[in-house]
């Protein structure tokens, strides 16, 4: 054992990981990747398009199958982009199509029997859930059931089944919590809107099909997420649109918001990793688990914007003169939308001896060299 002053170090030996500045040895995976199907609904949006990459570069996948709507929600080019690189590989297999559609998750089910499930497939946004409910209820419950319901008939007939269920949650589930950081053992039963309500309900529906079924199923709450190739409906995607065009940015609640904002690298990192560790029962004997994903470090609106125009102006997407003042609005709060994000990301350092740590200043970097290559 090496102690570097008063450094952590950590390293993986084999399925464990040792915590040196703990001293402590914890098991990190019991669920090995190489050699399996793996099923990911939203294969082309941002999160999902992004994991499936890692791994087909990075694990010995036997098969990915994508699914996606190709909805345009936002920009379907972006959505084509992603989705170019990973029809190259031969081991991905896309299928457009909605999880909506019962008989076509069936579909896929029974033809290709997944062994891991990687539920990504959501309409996202918190303001559009106001306007457009519908596509809610369609994507985030009726799909999401849809997938339990075929993770459960995986079992019939004594087949082996899905070996692990993991699903996206949102850091919008906290609503009006006032506990910073946000911790997985708060309570949440105040919703804001109903994107977060629908992201609750799909932590209870996998809870309940866990424990009726033994489905092994880990919820991830996100918060944040942003960096090349993101959605352009996400603050720094939108500012960055809007500058270009000489339009003004509103900034909400007159600025004063801090946002845990999470680069998409540090989330994948985290994703690979749940899908190796299959939550072990809990005191109920439920094989169920929820972890935060965020980057533990809340950043002020403003600072974020500040930020975000200096590297649009070192990747010369904007000039060097821009008149950033001009093109600032401080507005009111807007519905649906909370004051803080914070996570509390112990439990994803105690079970795999990993923490996001990518700087604001460094992700909004590779975005803005991203953004100037993509759209000149």
């Amino acid at each position: 054992m090496i102690l570097h002053g008063f450094v952590r170090v950590t390293i993986k030996v084999r399925n464990s990981c040792v915590d040196f500045k703990k001293g402590m040895v914890f098991s990190m995976y019991n669920l090995e990747l190489k050699g399996k199907t793996i099923f990911v609904t939203g294969a082309a949006g941002f999160i999902g398009s992004n994991i499936c990459k890692a791994l087909l570069k990075d694990e010995d996948i036997k098969l990915i199958v994508g699914i996606d709507n190709m909805n345009d929600y936002y920009d379907v080019n972006l959505k084509e982009y992603r989705l170019k690189e990973l029809v190259s590989y031969n081991n991905f297999k896309f299928v457009k199509g909605s999880i909506a559609d019962k008989a076509l998750i069936d579909n896929i089910f029974n033809e290709y029997k997944p062994d891991i499930v990687v539920n990504l497939a959501a309409q996202a946004g918190v303001r559009y859930s106001i306007t457009n409910p519908d596509a809610y209820i369609e994507s985030n419950m009726l799909g999401f059931y849809n997938i339990l319901e075929a993770c459960r008939h995986s079992y019939d007939n004594g087949a082996k089944g899905v070996e692990h269920l993991v699903y996206a949650s949102s850091s919008s589930v906290y609503g009006t919590n006032k506990k910073i950081p946000y911790s997985t053992q708060d309570k949440v039963d105040n919703p804001v809107s109903l994107y977060a309500a629908t992201k609750k309900s799909n932590e209870l529906f996998a809870h309940a099909y866990s424990k009726l079924y033994n489905i092994p199923s880990t919820g991830l709450r996100f918060f944040t997420v942003y960096g090349p190739a993101g959605r352009p409906d996400m603050a720094y995607f939108g500012f960055t649109n809007k500058l270009l065009k000489g339009e003004t940015i509103q900034i909400f609640n007159y600025g004063n918001c801090k946002r845990d904002f999470t680069y998409i690298d540090d989330i994948v990192t985290g994703v690979v990793n749940v899908m190796k560790k299959t939550p072990d029962p809990n005191e109920n004997g439920v094989r169920y688990k929820v972890y935060n994903i965020g980057n533990n470090q809340p950043e002020n609106l403003l600072d974020f914007v500040d930020i975000l125009q200096q590297e649009l102006v070192n990747a010369e997407v904007l000039p060097k003169d821009y008149d950033f003042e001009a093109h600032k609005e401080l507005v009111p709060m807007q519905p649906g939308d909370v004051e803080i994000t914070y996570a509390d990301v112990d439990e994803l350092v105690n079970d795999f001896g990993f923490k996001p740590d990518t700087s604001l200043r460094e992700g909004l970097r590779r975005f803005a060299k991203w953004y100037k290559e993509f759209y000149s």
